[in-house]
């Protein structure tokens, strides 16, 4: 009987083989005591391995022990126990004896697997017996950590991040629209749920479990954030998760208690909170909500965990015996730059700029879009709708929106970003300037975005922010503050490019630069303003005779070609704006990767203000300062040289642009834009589609 018990042992009899010995040394190890003559009740989490050192929990005089189990219970000794030996049978007890002891399946019932150690003395006489009574549990917190859609189990990646196609991690949006119209305010304001609508907004987390119907005495869950974190995330949990939905009658009868049915688990006022555990196969549905965007101090990760908490003794705290965690990253704000497609237009209508407001009108109707007017009542005498805001959009596997960011310039319209544009599904995010002076560089028109491009092999697929600034070794000059800088800086998917604008007197980049769409070469052409563009239509007009064709024709700064040419001081002031120009040209060619051929180059004059410091306007209409709508472009008119019935500066820009199948309207912006010294782009403001590329596809 003894040769055959040999033959035929049991699944605790031997050691493990080598292939499950790998197994085991990816598991996580927990600690515990083994207790002489006492039953314990402890929890086994599958996956995972309970470590007991017999040398310290033998009796005094123990020279052997023995482990006899049930066969749900897997269990092995280190140092192995000589093969061929059986575990039942006594072993020698060395200084180093551990017992490992795990389960591969969750429990059915409470405490039906069993575990013994018998200990012996040097003539095998037996000197006390250890038994334990095991529950094993699978516990499982899960989110879209390969970002389809889907909340697998136990993905292996869910508690870390990769960028990239192949990369891992899931995406956290920040709430940051409003669910109501009325009494309106970001949703991350309020720490309740008081929508069905807002959940899409937010992020599913699932814990899944499985094991007996209840828990050990004692034995609890516990869900919990650092400090750290709890300032970029709240949590909250669906109490009718795990139960026989209510009918669409019922819910409606309910819908006023819609705010306990989700109720806050998480925030910075709680770092952890106990979870039900619901026993057998279950599956309880958090919503996580982001809070922040990722900024200067916050990278953008948050850390959730889930722990399993074993009791102690009375009037002690529970013990973490298992801790399970995902990680979330939370979504960059992105930029749409001018060859994504319009979705609407926004522009202002005050006492005077009837003509403009016509031009926009016909515009943006034979393109084919939307046209948005903010009424005196809410700009109040504002104009400038592209310095006050600029739209962007947050993404994610299951939820998308555009989100507008709010300059802190505060002019008269800086109540029409938040009291008109957010809203259900439109979201709301600002940069408050503090011990700042907001200068003229923190108005939009000095934030802009490329189209896509590569760079010496590093590809930027979302393109490159834009900005203008003082120019490097300049010790007083005027900069966007700090505050938006970094914000910009911290978002990563669009990695800025600091440009020289502080030779402008409004000192904004959209005065000399813009991006129009094309069907060849890199699929974009890079405008510049240029002087000596100019220059050369002048000459040209003047060598063919119409050197008397006059500039603002019929108003009062009217001028002749020939005045311009002659005017050395003039032309001294715009070889200064050309080498400002230029240097912003080689920044733009090396940072966007761009030929020569990349860029045209648009005949502009700029003109000196003594009484600015010496800083630039746009002499006449600024062309480059255009609206991009597909293929059409609205352009200020220039005003230009009439030569034969037609403004030679405006036939020029068709030369220029027609070429790339691009078509160009000129409109009158010279009283209502262009004197206070703006323009068409200054004055208007386009919400783009999102980019079809996934932003956590992007490799860093």
């Amino acid at each position: 009987m003894e040769q055959q018990q040999k033959q035929r042992p049991g699944p605790a009899d031997l050691p493990w083989t080598s292939k499950v010995q790998r197994t085991a040394a990816n598991m996580d190890q927990r600690t515990c005591r083994l207790y002489v003559d006492m039953t314990q009740s402890l929890v086994c989490v599958v996956g995972t391995e309970l470590s007991v050192s017999l040398n310290r929990c033998s009796p005094i005089g123990s020279k052997f022990f023995s482990v006899k189990c049930t066969p749900t219970v897997r269990c092995r000794v280190v140092p192995a126990a000589v093969v061929g030996d059986s575990l039942f049978s006594p072993q020698t007890l060395t200084r180093n004896s551990v017992l490992f002891i795990s389960m591969d399946a969750a429990s059915k019932l409470p405490n039906e697997s069993k575990l013994s150690v018998k200990f012996y003395g040097s003539k095998k006489e037996a000197l006390g017996n250890a038994v334990l009574h095991l529950a094993a549990v699978e516990i499982s917190l899960d989110v879209d950590a390969d970002r389809d859609g889907i909340i697998e189990k136990n993905n292996s990646n869910k508690a870390s991040w990769k960028w990239g196609p192949n990369g891992h991690g899931a995406v956290l949006l920040v709430n940051c629209d409003s669910e109501s119209y009325y009494k309106k305010s970001v949703d991350t304001e309020k720490e309740e749920i008081s929508k069905v609508s807002d959940l899409k907004d937010m992020s599913r987390m699932i814990l899944r479990t499985s094991g007996p119907a209840q828990l050990p005495k004692g034995y609890k869950l516990s869900l919990h954030i650092t400090q750290t974190d709890a300032e970029s995330v709240r949590v909250f949990r669906n109490k009718n998760s795990g139960k026989q939905q209510a009918s669409s009658t019922l819910k409606n009868l309910l819908l006023k208690l819609f705010m306990q049915d989700y109720p806050l688990v998480l925030n910075k006022e709680q770092l952890a909170a106990e979870v039900p555990y619901l026993g057998g196969n279950s599956e309880l549905e958090f919503f996580v909500e982001g809070l922040r965007f990722p900024d200067k101090d916050f990278e953008g990760l948050v850390t959730i965990n889930l722990s399993l908490l074993e009791p102690s003794a009375q009037d002690f705290p529970e013990t973490p015996i298992f801790t399970d965690k995902v990680v979330f990253r939370v979504a960059p704000w992105i930029m749409t730059p001018n060859t994504l497609k319009p979705v609407e237009v926004f522009v202002c209508s005050t006492s005077d700029n009837y003509g403009f407001l016509k031009g926009m009108r016909n515009l943006v109707q034979i393109s084919g879009y939307k046209l948005k007017i903010c009424h005196q009542y809410m700009n109040r005498g504002d104009r400038w709708m592209q310095d006050e805001i600029e739209f962007g959009y947050i993404d994610s596997p299951h939820q998308s929106f555009p989100v507008v960011l709010d300059s802190p310039r505060d002019g008269q319209l800086k109540e029409f970003p938040y009291e008109v544009l957010l809203g259900p599904d439109f979201g709301y995010v600002t940069r408050y300037a503090q011990a700042e002076e907001v200068s003229s560089l923190d108005s939009f028109g000095n934030l802009e975005v490329s189209p896509p491009v590569t760079v010496n092999g590093k590809n930027y697929p979302l393109g490159r922010i834009i900005i203008g600034v003082a120019f490097p070794t300049t010790a007083h000059g005027r900069n966007m503050t700090k505050v938006v800088q970094d914000f910009l800086w911290a978002q990563k998917v669009q990695e800025p490019i600091a440009l020289y604008s502080d030779w402008l007197v409004v000192g904004h980049v959209d005065e000399f630069m813009t991006f129009v769409p094309a069907p060849d070469r890199k699929g974009f052409r890079l405008l510049l303003a240029s002087p000596d563009a100019a220059y050369t239509v002048f000459a040209n007009l003047q060598n063919n005779g119409h050197g008397e064709a006059k500039l603002f024709q019929g108003k009062d700064e009217e001028i002749s070609v020939n005045e311009i040419l002659s005017n050395e001081e003039f032309r001294a002031e715009n070889i200064y704006v050309q080498s400002c120009i230029d240097w912003n040209r080689d920044v733009l060619k090396k940072e966007l990767g761009l030929d020569e051929d990349d860029i045209i180059d648009l005949p502009i004059l700029f003109k000196v203000m003594c009484e600015e410091e010496n800083r630039a306007v746009a002499y006449y209409p600024d062309m480059v300062n255009m609206i991009v709508l597909g293929t059409n472009l609205g352009i200020p008119k220039p005003f230009g040289p009439q030569v034969n019935g037609s403004c030679a500066l405006e036939t020029e820009m068709r030369s220029l642009l027609k070429p790339l199948g691009l078509n160009c309207t000129f409109i009158d912006d010279f009283a209502s834009y262009h004197k206070l010294l703006g323009e068409v782009h200054c004055g208007s403001n386009v919400r783009r589609e999102p980019f079809a590329f996934k932003w956590w596809n992007l490799e860093m």
